[in-house]
């Protein structure tokens, strides 16, 4: 409680100095666990961690039912022994008692491998951690940044201040920094650059949303016009092979209907007589695999247009649920100033 309180003092004091200096108090916080969560070396060494720790669970349990079947032999072997084989028994029992309980607090006491073995495991990414947290406070100007999953009690933190995903970013572009080309690293430094500028300035996001919605309606729009030619075309081309179909159809009907008339006055050839029926299924093959194709263009288009107006749809909820967030964001910041004394 005492610390508690001297924070509080020495953070009021800071506040009301920097202030008399005309200055703006920036504050804030990071979420340790969620931090290291995201790391992936501590989520890989954290189960290999965990596995541990089962394993040891499972010698206990072992110990335990030993234990627990060396009690229920003396229980029922109890009226037959002599006091010395008795007393000799429960010592050995109460030997492997002390034994378990001795192995229980080296491997889950307060100071057993467990928790100094996670201190190992969480020492360096903590340094990281604090390195990246300085970093930024030295390049953003913050005056206070604090450790919401510490024993520091914070009764409400407003998101808008929560600087965690900053952190993690630093530490993977850290993490990755050796296998990413120049060009690589500038894009992030210039991607990271415009995300600072807009949490600094929420009008520039705002701005930078209307921006976005516009070029989101913009490329719709193109995107359902193309749509619509591609299927002008395609009608156009259905169209243009049926009748090619159908002239060509027409045209062996009138060439059978000649060699049928010239049957009454000249032998039938056998040739011209099977060349009929196979020009016929030729153009009715041709047909389908034209109707086939024409169903199979429109199925696939109409699909692509779904999917296209589902994530439309998407992006336009989330685009809303984002105004709303920064609308109270917003709202809580005018609140906090104008209770301030």
């Amino acid at each position: 409680m005492k610390k508690y309180i001297l924070i509080l003092i020495i953070t009021l004091t800071s506040n009301y100095s920097l202030m008399a200096q005309g200055r703006v108090v920036k504050i804030g916080y990071i979420d340790m666990e969620y931090i290291l969560e995201k790391v992936p070396d501590y989520a890989e060494a954290k189960n290999q961690l965990e596995q541990k720790a089962e394993k040891w669970k499972q010698e206990i349990e072992v110990k335990k039912n030993e234990i627990a079947t060396l009690k229920e032999a003396l229980k029922a072997e109890k009226v037959l022994l002599t006091k010395e084989l008795l007393d000799e028994r429960e010592e050995e029992i109460g030997f492997l008692e002390k034994e378990l309980m001795d192995y229980q607090q080296k491997k889950f006491g307060p100071n057993g491998d467990l928790v100094v073995q996670k201190a190992v495991l969480v020492k360096p990414i903590q340094d990281q951690v604090f390195n990246a947290v300085q970093d930024i406070a030295d390049a953003k100007k913050y005056d206070y940044i604090f450790d919401k999953s510490s024993d520091l009690t914070i009764l409400f933190a407003s998101k808008r201040l929560d600087i965690s995903d900053r952190v993690v970013a630093v530490l993977t572009r850290a993490g990755k920094r050796e296998q990413m080309s120049k060009k690589q690293l500038k894009e992030e430094a210039e991607k990271e650059r415009k995300q600072d500028q807009i949490d600094e300035n929420p009008e520039m996001s705002e701005r930078q949303r209307l921006i976005e919605e516009r070029k989101t309606a913009r490329l719709k729009m193109i995107e359902d016009k193309k749509l619509a030619a591609e299927e002008k075309k395609a009608a156009a081309d259905a169209k243009r092979k049926q009748l090619q179909a159908d002239a060509l159809a027409k045209k062996n009907g009138t060439v059978s209907d000649k060699g049928s008339t010239a049957e009454n006055t000249a032998p039938t050839d056998s040739s011209e007589v099977a060349s009929k029926p196979s020009a016929d299924s030729v153009a009715a093959e041709k047909r389908a695999a034209t109707e086939a194709a024409k169903k199979k263009s429109i199925e696939d288009r109409q699909k692509l247009i779904d999917e296209k107006k589902k994530a439309a749809e998407e992006k336009r909820l989330k685009a809303i649920a984002d105004r709303e967030a920064l609308k109270k964001a917003k709202e809580d910041a005018k609140k906090g100033n104008t209770e301030k004394p």
